[in-house]
């Protein structure tokens, strides 16, 4: 083994961002969850920059996968370990410095209590918690322990995102008096993940609301500045159930389903054909064998071959939910998988003022009402086009976000946003002034959390939630 590495605290490490100073060690960390985020976000960016990070154990139950991300980082064969238990008890013969826990959603609270017991730096992928007793559980065990965590809600960290907020919180269209929400999620993501994949489920990861809009009502909570008054939310699981499984449909799509060539849903179509050219997210999960022949086995007899009205699923398919806020302020969060695009709409309207963009293309709209005003537009806004409209002729100013919108978000990335959260975690660790950094620290997403409880409650119930009455 080399020399140990001390654990990294705010006071024994230099600042990466010292030009004068020694460039810090890369950081070390280990990555619990090999999945789909675990190995191909952030695993993958570990790997890419041994320079800044270096992976030094992976902690993961399937044997396939964790090899794979472990081969990527060199990771020696003593440091792939098939429990985080294990990994954990090993964190001082790995001089951890950090940990991404990138588990099931239902297994995060413990390996996250563990490495803040150790000192540990953690990236938690979200949700923090499936269900708001853990949520609670969580902050009473970190209570007094000082933990630094980051939370993954990457959209932060797009250059879409940071200049909507920018622009609000400047006042550019004055106090702000509704926010809508559209969380599109595209049909065959929605397929992938919450009928055949791993959020079908309540009872085993967390209700559609949280595991698919966590992100949206962080960023909810992030323009507004404040947690709402009141909550209100409905929908359901409408379309993909065995009522609506076409006659003759077999447990698998490969099976010779009758419908095969019309159905949106059908398995092959999406995994064989359209992916054709693709072996990482969401062809790896089918298995080890990502050839075509590796990719039709696995649709014959694995999960994400089943018709889609054939499996156990129960998370919902489509949800609206409004929020009140103090001072008059709403917001509504609309989420369905019966989109054509897979991408994010919104709309924030002002009393001088609105704001409108559309995400997969990085465009952004601001109407100015007040005449004689030119909008003090972020210095990342691509080349401006300005018109005007309507029978006073306001001022229109459209742009691209970061001077360049990402076209191809569909199955990777987040717009940029994985990445930028990535280094912005590494950075973090390595300057010692994690704080500092960091900008989705575990309290600053614990209301968008408890906002997504409130909402599946008020799913559930048919009724309107209070938020007093809910933290209690």
């Amino acid at each position: 083994m080399p020399e140990p590495t001390p654990v990294r605290t705010s006071a024994s490490v230099p600042s990466a961002t010292n030009a004068s100073g020694p460039a810090p060690a890369p950081v070390r960390i280990a990555v619990l969850g090999a999945g789909g985020r675990g190995a191909a976000n952030y695993g993958r960016w570990f790997a890419d920059h041994p320079d800044r990070a270096r992976l030094v154990a992976v902690a993961e139950p399937i044997g396939h996968r964790r090899d794979a991300l472990a081969d990527r980082a060199e990771v020696p064969a003593e440091f792939r370990y098939p429990s985080w238990h294990d990994l954990m008890a090993d964190a001082d013969r790995l001089h951890l410095d950090a940990v991404v826990v990138a588990l099931p959603d239902d297994d995060h609270v413990e390996p996250t209590v563990a490495a803040a017991e150790r000192g540990l730096a953690v990236l938690l992928e979200k949700p923090i918690a499936p269900a708001l007793d853990p949520l609670l559980d969580l902050e009473h065990r970190l209570s007094g322990l000082k933990p630094r965590i980051a939370v993954a809600h990457v959209l932060r960290e797009t250059a879409f995102w940071r200049e909507t907020q920018q622009l609000i919180s400047a006042g550019q269209i004055g106090d702000p008096v509704t926010i809508r929400i559209e969380e599109n999620i595209g049909f065959w993501h929605f397929a992938h993940s919450y009928v055949r994949g791993n959020w079908r489920r309540t009872d085993t990861s967390s209700p559609m609301v949280l595991a698919k809009t966590c992100h949206d009502l962080d960023l909810i909570r992030w323009i507004t500045g404040r947690a709402p008054e009141r909550v209100s939310s409905m929908g359901s699981l409408q379309h993909f159930h065995a009522g609506n499984a076409p006659e003759g449909a077999p447990t698998h799509c490969a099976h010779g389903c009758p419908v095969a060539d019309t159905c949106p849903f059908h398995a092959p179509r999406y995994y064989a054909d359209a992916l054709a050219h693709t072996d990482d997210w969401p062809v790896v999960l089918l298995g080890p064998d990502t050839s075509p022949e590796g990719r039709m086995k696995a649709l014959e007899t694995g999960p994400y071959g089943r018709c889609v009205y054939r499996c156990d699923n129960d998370a919902a398919d489509h949800q609206q939910t409004v929020f009140a806020f103090p001072g008059g302020l709403t917001a509504a969060l609309t989420t369905s998988a019966f989109t054509g695009a897979n991408t994010r709409t919104f709309q924030v309207t002002g009393t001088r003022g609105e704001l409108s963009g559309r995400m997969e293309t990085g465009a952004l709209r601001l109407e100015v009402f007040a005449p004689g005003l030119r909008p003090d537009l972020p210095d990342t806004a691509g080349h401006v086009r300005v018109s005007s409209e309507g029978p006073m002729g306001h001022e229109v100013h459209e742009w691209t976000a970061g001077a360049g919108g990402d076209t191809d978000i569909d199955h990777r990335g987040h717009a940029g946003g994985d990445d930028a959260l990535t280094e912005r975690f590494v950075d973090a660790v390595a300057s010692g002034d994690f704080e500092g950094h960091v900008t989705t620290t575990l309290e600053a997403s614990m209301d968008s959390h408890r906002m997504a409880f409130a909402a599946e409650r008020s799913r559930l119930t048919g009724r309107t939630v209070e938020w007093e009455d809910f933290r209690r």
